[in-house]
């Protein structure tokens, strides 16, 4: 068995696809491509693809991660070649490298996720840094989010790392934010966005997925 990883990006073309329909896309497209992967044991064998964090609907993303075990050995340059002429428009593979087995899962090594988010703001250039800073400052900060199963309460203070202003022109605020993507939370940035009050971000889009081993 063999382990590679994938690094993706995912485009506005396929921004609405779902996550089980992203992983149904790449099952195909390893078929199509005549890569034998490996299969999970027990009663229901199921391919062994393991994506990081999965992408909400509607975000764009150039950080995509996804472990894949082959049945045989695979080269990187092989697997980005074959692969690459399967997928659909929007769906790029940006590298692919040699993982050891013997590593945690890659879903266990996600620790922060980093995104650009392009929001409508009349708020002053100085006045966005003001409210940026006032965030950071803060010790705590008790939210509360609505779900199909009710309300969630935590602090959502706690899973923001940093805050930074990228640009401000043309009514919109770019903002930089690297939040907390672990089995003790994830940080969703229209909520960080809701915390500064400010709009419903125009854009998200990922940058980076930064993993414990990095």
């Amino acid at each position: 068995m063999h382990r590679l990883r994938i690094k993706f990006g995912r485009g506005l073309e396929i921004k609405f696809i779902s996550h089980l329909d992203i992983i149904r896309l790449w099952y195909r497209a390893f078929r199509r491509a005549g890569i034998k992967l490996a299969y999970s044991e027990g009663f229901n064998p199921h391919p062994k693809i393991s994506v990081a964090a999965p992408l909400a609907i509607g975000v764009t993303s150039e950080a995509e991660l996804m472990d894949v075990y082959t049945a045989g050995f695979v080269s990187p340059h092989s697997m980005k070649t074959c692969i690459s002429q399967q997928l659909p428009l929007g769906m790029e593979i940006l590298q692919v490298n040699n993982i050891a087995t013997t590593l945690p899962p890659l879903q266990a090594q996600v620790r922060f996720a980093e995104y650009i988010v392009e929001i409508g703001s009349q708020k002053r250039k100085d006045h966005l840094l003001t409210s940026l800073t006032s965030l950071l400052a803060k010790e705590k900060l008790q939210w509360q989010h609505w779900r199909d199963t009710g309300p969630r309460q935590y602090d959502l203070r706690a899973l923001i790392d940093d805050l930074w202003l990228v640009d401000r022109h043309d009514g919109c605020g770019i903002l930089g934010m690297r939040l907390r993507c672990d089995d003790r939370g994830s940080g969703r940035p229209e909520q960080v966005a809701k915390a500064l009050d400010l709009k419903q971000p125009l854009s998200i889009h990922r940058t980076r997925l930064i993993l414990e081993t990095n």
